[in-house]
C-alpha cells in the first residue's frame, strides 16, 4: 500500500467520491492509487518519466506517457471532474495555457506550486544577490526545471485575468503542514500553495 504524501492528503479532501480524475505529472501514481482505493475515483495519470510510468503500472494506476508542454488536445471538453497538477505549474513552458487546458477538460482543477515570494527566498536574494536554493527550490539557476517561478499574488492575478474562480486555497510550509502563523502573512510565510479552482 502506498503511503500518501502530506500535500496529496490536502488535495484528496477536495476530490469527490466516484468522480473522474486526471493527474498531470502523476509521478508514481500515489494520489490516484489512494483515491481509487479510498474514494472509488476513476481516472488517468499523465507522466513523461519512464521509470515513474513503470511504477504507476506496478501500482495499478492507468497512466499515459505524455509531455504536458504538448497540450491536452487528446481530452474532450468537460470530460473530467477534477484535473490535478502538483508541483509542475512552474516547470511547464506556458503555465497560463496549461491552466486554460486544465479547465477546458475539467470542471475543476487543483494546482500546487512553490512561492517565490517566501521570506527566505527574498532574504537570500537580498543578502547573497543570487538565485535562491532551498529544499523547495533545490537547483542552480542554470539547471533548474522551474522556468516560471511566481508568487501567490502572481497566480491570483492570472486567475482574475482569466476569469478563474478560486474555490479553496491552502498555504503550507516545506513539509506541507498548515500552521496558524502562516495565516498571519501567507504571501511571506507560506512556502507552497494549494489552489482549488474552477471557471466563473
Amino acid at each position: 500500500m502506498i503511503e500518501l504524501r502530506q500535500d496529496l492528503a490536502i488535495i484528496q479532501k477536495w476530490v469527490r467520491p466516484n468522480s473522474e480524475i486526471l493527474d498531470l505529472g502523476c509521478g508514481q501514481g500515489e494520489l490516484l492509487s489512494y483515491l481509487k482505493r479510498e474514494k472509488n475515483v476513476h481516472g488517468y495519470g499523465l507522466e513523461i518519466n519512464p521509470e515513474k510510468i513503470t511504477a504507476c503500472i506496478r501500482n495499478g494506476v492507468n497512466v499515459i506517457e505524455q509531455n504536458l508542454d504538448n497540450g491536452l488536445g487528446n481530452f474532450e471538453d468537460q470530460s473530467i471532474d477534477t484535473v490535478i497538477m502538483t508541483q509542475a505549474l512552474q516547470a511547464v513552458k506556458r503555465p497560463d495555457e496549461l491552466l486554460d487546458e486544465m479547465l477546458r477538460i475539467g470542471k475543476e482543477a487543483i494546482v500546487t506550486f512553490p512561492n517565490f515570494g517566501y521570506w527566505k527566498t527574498r532574504f537570500y536574494l537580498l543578502l547573497k544577490g543570487r538565485m535562491p536554493m532551498s529544499d523547495t527550490l533545490p537547483y542552480n539557476w542554470y539547471d533548474t526545471p522551474n522556468i516560471h517561478m511566481c508568487t501567490f499574488r502572481d497566480f491570483e492575478i492570472l486567475c482574475h485575468e482569466k476569469g478563474i474562480r478560486i474555490l479553496n486555497k491552502t498555504v503550507v510550509d516545506d513539509q506541507h503542514r498548515e500552521h496558524w502563523s502562516i495565516g498571519l502573512w501567507p504571501a511571506m510565510l507560506g512556502e507552497i500553495a494549494v489552489y482549488h479552482i474552477t471557471r466563473k
